[in-house]
């Protein structure tokens, strides 16, 4: 149990089928870090999210995050935030009604719940936009209102479906700067989904390579930049490929 403790999330030998695919995930990712899971369209990468956060339920393994076993808890027992590319608001309800829905569903809110949420918008550099609806926002700004809920939620792990993928360079280079600076703050387990060489090379910890649902590789972050002896690899990383970091 103590390395498991020290690991934050194990993926004990999970097996699930869906339609005629299998997937087999037995993976660890440590507590504390930001882990990027990559790998070519279709190969299991948000199946491997949904497993952590309890939106799949495997054949048969086990799930285990600081040591506790999760494997058949639902979604709202796990201790686990999500923020997808979509960011999942509400369009008919404002910014504060959305963030505190990611604290109590039926939105009854202490003095110290509504001061988190302003909190929060502050943080995520949206301070004052309690009342304003989704559909008056930039996409950037709609996504920085979905990492506020999450970071309400205070859960120690949270789960990052392509949340860039949809939005210009421009503000896509100010949402990794701003999760590189809550996750220094937070210290957030993350895992992180992308297609993006340069999220990797600038965020993540550690990485994660699937390919047809099992995980090729796993490895710190410079050892897989530098992994070009792998064909999948170097097909993810491109002809552009970036150098590895410094250790």
């Amino acid at each position: 149990m103590q390395g498991e403790r020290s690991t934050g999330i194990r993926l004990d030998n999970l097996q699930l089928t869906l339609g005629n695919r299998d997937f087999h995930f037995d993976c660890s990712f440590e507590s504390g870090k930001i882990t990027a899971i990559v790998g070519p369209s279709g190969s299991g990468k948000s199946t491997l999210l949904n497993l952590v956060s309890g939106f799949e339920q495997p054949r048969s393994g086990r799930i285990a995050i600081a040591g506790r076993d999760v494997t058949k808890l639902a979604p709202a027992e796990r201790p686990v935030s999500l923020v997808f590319q979509d960011n999942n608001l509400f369009a008919h309800l404002d910014l504060f009604t959305n963030i505190g829905l990611g604290i109590d569903p039926g939105l009854r809110l202490t003095p110290a719940d509504r001061q988190a949420i302003s909190d929060a918008l502050v943080r995520v550099g949206l301070a004052g936009y309690e009342r304003r609806l989704p559909g008056s926002l930039s996409g950037g700004e709609r996504q920085r209102a979905a990492f506020a809920r999450a970071l309400v939620r205070h859960r120690p792990v949270l789960l990052l479906d392509e949340p860039f993928a949809a939005l210009d360079p421009g503000l896509r280079a100010t949402m990794v700067e701003l999760l590189a600076d809550l996750h220094a703050e937070t210290r957030t387990t993350i895992l992180l989904v992308t297609h993006d060489p340069r999220d990797v090379e600038r965020l993540a910890d550690k990485v994660v390579f699937i390919k047809n649902g099992h995980v090729i590789v796993a490895a710190a972050t410079p050892d897989f930049l530098a992994r070009t002896d792998v064909t999948a690899v170097r097909d993810f990383l491109g002809t552009t490929a970036i150098a590895p970091r410094s250790p």
